[in-house]
């Protein structure tokens, strides 16, 4: 089994790859409160909290925890919650550090890391608040790199992975960013390793890409589905779609596949 990634992952906490792969932005202090919504506060270090928002609809539905992309919040997935719950599923989604209501700052080193302890939190959580339906794993873009780690070392406690817009190899990924992997010194086995990881996963897997995702190719996704050694894997191509506008051009496919990996 691939290791957890304790491992030194200091060349990306460069502060000339933290300013392109971070944006963290605050919280909008205007947003709505919600009567399905609880908004937590996650701790993941000492005196460091992560924000996240759980989505409910009944105790028994299962349980998505969902990590999101480098430019989102946990508040732009108001609306989608309200999606998941429509659908019969709880949606619990979480920010990094630094984000919406996050403390600390965000880094490489510390999103691995929190994602760890963020699962475990997920786990407790559910029991304190008897919810009884599985645990799912979910991650878009870079927080695919969050919930391909859980893969690889939480396996055995959640049901299903999905992955969305996920990224096979970090290096092409930097330079779309616009950071050169070679002046910063940076190797594939010095990064998140999502390839490696992946291919010791064998639950249920779905992956969904955008056909003409300009961030990260289409082919990434092919590389992460072929390499997973699930056999009951499922790839969703959203067609005609790019990075950001995948869920809205294949809603309804989109959330037709997760309700069938979920439930």
């Amino acid at each position: 089994m691939a290791q957890s990634n304790t491992k030194n992952l200091s060349v990306l906490d460069q502060p000339q790859v933290l300013r392109y792969l971070f944006h963290p932005r605050f919280e909008d202090s205007l947003r709505q409160t919600r009567n399905n919504r609880a908004d937590i506060m996650i701790p993941v270090d000492e005196g460091i909290q992560v924000g996240a928002s759980f989505h409910f609809v009944k105790n028994d539905a299962p349980v998505i925890l969902f990590f999101h992309g480098n430019g989102e919040i946990v508040s732009d997935y108001d609306d989608f919650g309200c999606l998941y719950n429509d659908i019969g599923i709880n949606f619990l989604v979480v920010d990094y550090r630094g984000y919406g209501r996050s403390t600390g700052s965000p880094s490489v080193t510390s999103m691995m890391k929190d994602c760890l302890r963020i699962f475990d939190f997920v786990l407790a959580y559910m029991s304190t608040m008897k919810l009884t339906g599985p645990l799912c794993v979910m991650g878009r873009s870079l927080g695919s790199a969050s919930a391909i780690e859980l893969c690889a070392t939480r396996a055995n406690d959640f049901k299903c992975l999905m992955i969305e817009s996920g990224f096979a190899w970090a290096a092409p990924l930097l330079q779309k960013l616009g950071i050169n992997p070679q002046i910063i010194g940076f190797k594939e086995e010095l990064g998140f390793e999502n390839i490696d990881k992946i291919k010791t996963f064998s639950k249920p897997f779905l992956l969904i890409h955008a056909q003409f995702d300009h961030i990260i190719p289409f082919s990434d996704g092919q590389a992460l589905f072929d390499a997973c050694a699930s056999s009951d894997k499922t790839l969703l191509e959203i067609k005609g779609a790019n990075h950001n506008d995948i869920f809205m051009r294949g809603m309804g496919q989109y959330l037709e596949h997760i309700k069938k990996i979920c439930l």
